[in-house]
């Protein structure tokens, strides 16, 4: 593994006859909606509407004469993602192609530091296993090919899954995180999306039974004219939990960096993961990801975020109704326009109907009282808006709160 981008890589697509099985074409208008919502946009691949296009695939590209594409698993701001057959070592493994223009280079650079200086990296981390370049029209593109992965942490599925496999995810990511920082890296985008369980292989199953277990993919082509390369929009698969391991990994190292770097990327996680002092321009820290583990483990734990978003003032307001106002010295620094005195009014008390405490016996009226103690105790702890005072990842490893409710759920 090392930090230097690969070869550059070519694609050629092997179902000229199509006689092979790589999905539906939609049949109908209903269809074409419902594929329209869960793709990437159309206008992504459109060079007339912006350069930072992406690389058109279709199912059945092989892609370096190695890897065949069979399946979607989904798209952000920077990359789409795909399922391919790796033909050379019989694996199936996820290639993540970045749009014209964005090398990746930093990311890899920490995934090869991960690898290298922060302990138990292979059981904590999702890292690139080969990078490439496949060339585009007049650019490139970067792919970086990663081991498969099972179902991300996505919040209105949580409560399927036993107390036990959930409280095992968050002793997991916060080991994780707690390496991490040992070797002096902060993450900066802990979110659902970014952490996930493992998946049981499904590399010796033919195609058709790929497809049974993760859904047919739906598809159409991708509706720009003249397109260098002929491309297809695609749904995601759905991992169903049966498929889902215990181990749980956290991956996308996007926006994270060393704390000797002088450099910090430009980004945040979503709002709802963001620590309010990152909101207030603060420099990015440990403490950060602190903040938006806790919102995992809310999530894990109560199935349900802790803070409102649906008041005046978005999470900011969610954050002073639960824990009273924001420290008087970051008036004027919120990185959003919409800010507000009044969420620096030191004379304003935390709402009782919207307290940590009423969260928690809101969404788990059903937990042990001493458990849900246990519980408000490292949330309080965790949720602090000074940075300084926040619990570490070393520090709520050990703590007794934190260790009774792992004990308490076989962890």
């Amino acid at each position: 593994m090392s930090g230097v981008i690969g070869m550059t890589a070519a694609t050629r697509y092997c179902n000229q006859d199509g006689k092979e099985d790589f999905g539906d074409f939609v049949r109908n208008e209903d269809e074409e909606m419902d594929l329209e919502e869960v793709a990437e946009p159309w206008e992504r691949y459109d060079k007339k509407i912006t350069s930072d296009v992406f690389y058109p695939i279709r199912l059945g590209d092989l892609i370096n004469e190695r890897y065949l594409i069979e399946h979607k698993l989904g798209s952000g701001g920077f990359s789409t993602v795909w399922m391919a057959h790796d033909q050379q070592k019989s694996r199936d493994v996820a290639l993540k192609i970045m749009f014209a223009g964005e090398s990746g280079e930093s990311e890899i650079r920490l995934q090869d530091e991960i690898v290298r200086n922060v302990r138990d990296a292979s059981s904590h981390f999702v890292t690139y296993l080969e990078t490439f370049l496949l060339p585009g029209d007049g650019c490139h593109h970067t792919v970086q090919v990663f081991p498969l992965m099972g179902p991300c942490l996505y919040c209105p599925n949580v409560i399927k899954i036993s107390m036990t496999t959930r409280m095992s995810a968050a002793l997991q990511l916060l080991e994780a995180l707690e390496s991490l920082h040992e070797a002096g890296i902060v993450h900066r985008d802990l979110n659902e999306r970014n952490c996930m369980w493992g998946m049981q292989p499904l590399h010796h199953l033919p195609r058709s039974a790929k497809y049974k277990a993760l859904g047919r993919p739906l598809k159409q082509m991708i509706p720009v004219d003249d397109l260098w390369k002929e491309g297809e929009l695609v749904g995601p698969a759905k991992i169903p939990q049966s498929l889902q391991t215990p181990k749980f990994y956290l991956g996308d190292f996007g926006l994270a960096k060393k704390l000797s770097d002088p450099v910090t990327p430009r980004g945040y996680p979503p709002l709802q993961y963001c620590s309010p002092d990152r909101l207030h321009r603060q420099d990015p820290s440990p403490a950060c990801d602190m903040w938006s583990y806790m919102i995992l483990f809310s999530e894990l734990y109560l199935g349900n975020v802790p803070f409102s978003t649906f008041f005046n003032g978005g999470i900011i307001g969610g954050f002073v109704l639960s824990l009273g106002p924001l420290p008087e010295e970051w008036k004027g620094l919120y990185t959003h326009p919409e800010s507000r005195d009044s969420w620096y009014d030191q004379n304003q008390t935390p709402d009782p109907k919207w307290t940590l405490e009423s969260r928690i016996a809101s969404f788990r009226p059903d937990a042990d009282p001493v458990e849900r103690s246990h519980v408000l105790s490292i949330m309080s702890r965790v949720f602090t808006y000074d940075p300084a005072k926040r619990l570490t990842a070393s520090q709520l490893l050990r703590d007794p709160s934190f260790r009774a409710i792992m004990e308490n759920h076989g962890c």
